[in-house]
């Protein structure tokens, strides 16, 4: 199976944690669109006719797409790509952009998920954070996406907000549960370098993330969740039958196609990745070019992949498919880094499948960081 995602780099306003690629303009729309329709063409042999499972609107904000300008993509990747009818395809979708009239049109839409970013149910976090929508915009949206048959629904929240106390987050993880919402991603809130967030913090116009604190929440989060969901991955939880199949196919390894500025792609052999710049970007995609840098990978970056995105899941790290596919020396790799971790009750071996524990997950990074292989 492959997977499609489609890189929107608009907003209304940029966030202020946020480091994806995207502009608070308008500026360039008719034409990114129009790009990515052609680029779809231009990619159209890097999957090798692979059956497409799933399409995928990021961004940005891909709710500032109409119904007709969904269709128009979704109609090309149908037109040049292998794609399974029951395809699931994904819309991220702001709480500010969701009415009534818009979701009328997105149900005559192939969009068949919706991925909200609710990201805090208190206005306090909301501002902390400078989102543009509010608490009450974020239950109605909620509620309004149900009332409409949208039942692969998913949100997301950030904990770890210096204005969050972790009475308030309990409460937000409540609502979760009370609003029977089937899927929710939940991320720390991290400080990248170069965003606003992080100038603000310099400058001390706002207070910086309590570290202690976001892993106290993390654990609430698994504990608080364990009876209603299953954690898939780190970041991620659902009910039964209702897996992510687009960030599932990321973690499993499998390949996908990414289209518009800034977007990558994996296709087991090589990863690309898109100019982040639009006026390049429409300039190449206009002259027949597809703008991107790429790179074939080692059998020691495979691995390290391999690893990385695996450790995250329940599916794991499996010894076996560790031989098959890289080899002994890689096997072995593992099977001595991991032990240290075993006996420190952070990873779980079961044969042949290693997992992160509980207490392992608030370690992940720096556990990864130690199974990667770094010798010559």
């Amino acid at each position: 199976m492959a997977g499609i995602y489609i890189h929107i780099p608009f907003c209304k306003g940029k966030c202020n944690y946020c480091n994806f690629f995207s502009v608070a303009s308008s500026k360039h729309f008719d034409l990114i669109l129009s790009s990515i329709c052609k680029e779809i063409i231009l990619q159209k042999d890097y999957l090798n006719n692979e059956l497409i499972e799933t399409i995928y609107f990021g961004g940005g904000t891909p709710s500032l797409l109409n119904e007709n300008q969904l269709m128009k993509i979704i109609e090309q990747i149908y037109r040049h790509y292998n794609v399974n009818k029951n395809a699931e395809i994904t819309l991220e979708a702001n709480p500010d952009n969701i009415n009534s009239t818009y979701l009328r049109s997105l149900k005559s839409s192939a969009v068949n998920r919706l991925s909200i970013g609710v990201q805090s149910f208190y206005d306090e976090d909301l501002n902390y954070l400078s989102r543009i929508h509010n608490a009450n915009q974020s239950e109605r949206a909620i509620k309004s996406a149900q009332d409409f048959g949208f039942e692969n629904l998913s949100i997301d929240l950030i904990y770890g907000t210096p204005t969050l106390s972790d009475k308030k987050w309990e409460e937000e993880i409540q609502q979760v549960i009370k609003l029977n919402i089937p899927h929710l991603s939940a991320y720390s809130l991290t400080i990248e370098p170069k965003t606003i967030l992080n100038n603000e913090i310099i400058k001390k116009k706002k207070t910086v993330v309590n570290e202690a604190q976001s892993a106290e929440q993390f654990l609430m989060l698994m504990n608080l969740t364990n009876e209603f969901f299953h954690q898939y991955e780190i970041s991620n939880f659902c009910k039964e039958g209702y897996i992510s199949k687009h960030n599932s196919a990321y973690w499993k390894g499998e390949k996908y196609l990414g289209i518009g500025p800034s977007a990558h792609s994996y296709n087991h052999e090589s990863r690309q990745w898109n100019v982040s710049n639009l006026s390049t970007y429409i300039q190449k995609i206009s002259s027949g070019e597809t703008p991107y840098e790429s790179e074939f990978l080692s059998i020691k970056q495979k691995y390290n992949e391999y690893v990385m995105t695996a450790i995250r899941t329940i599916w794991g790290v499996n010894l076996k498919k560790l031989e098959l596919d890289f080899g002994k020396k890689y096997s072995n790799y593992f099977n001595v880094q991991s032990n240290k971790h075993i006996k420190a009750g952070n990873i779980e071996n079961r044969d042949p499948v290693f997992v992160l524990s509980k207490r392992g997950k608030l370690f992940a990074d720096s556990i990864t960081a130690d199974l990667f292989y770094n010798e010559d």
